[in-house]
């Protein structure tokens, strides 16, 4: 994977200092030329602030995550009640023998709706009035059967590539 543009240049002045280092001093430990590029090399730092901004970005979006849910709710009790008000005029319009509401805004009337099908036992329904399903490939089976050393035709496992591990205190 390519650095993006901003730390390319700081990546290879990095890699240049650490190489001049070990050229220039091929006597130092690895430990004593670790502390030397650390003290002359920004990169360190830049990447603990660009890191320190992933977890602002992560408190953000679990923040907004909690907001999405808590107006998801809202949003949900606002449709329910606007049911239940539509269910409360349909039933007071019936039983006032009403067809019809006319206000300045809206019209509102009773029709009759369309038939609704209700499925008593699906077992005796006939066989034309079924639809059959695409097969779907179950992706975590064939990883595991990939990892157990099985050769499945069409499938591989990709080299794995390392991660970045992040714990905070």
């Amino acid at each position: 994977m390519t650095v993006p543009h901003p730390l390319s240049a700081l990546v290879g002045r990095h890699r240049a200092l650490a190489l001049a280092l070990e050229r220039d001093f091929p006597e130092a430990d690895a430990e004593t030329l670790a502390d030397t590029l650390e003290g002359v090399s920004d990169l360190p730092e830049l990447l603990m602030r660009v890191l320190r901004s992933r977890a602002a970005d992560l408190s953000l979006a679990e923040a907004l995550r909690h907001r999405m849910e808590t107006m998801r709710a809202r949003l949900e009790r606002l449709e329910s009640r606007a049911e239940q008000k539509r269910s409360l005029v349909t039933t007071a319009l019936q039983e006032a023998g009403l067809r019809k509401l006319v206000a300045p805004e809206f019209t509102a009337y009773l029709r009759p709706s369309p038939s609704k099908l209700i499925v008593v036992d699906d077992s005796l329904i006939p066989a034309e009035f079924w639809v059959e399903q695409r097969p779907r490939l179950d992706r975590q089976q064939v990883l595991a059967a990939l990892k157990l050393g099985r050769e499945i035709p069409g499938a591989v496992l990709a080299n794995p590539e390392p991660t970045l591990s992040i714990r905070s205190l």
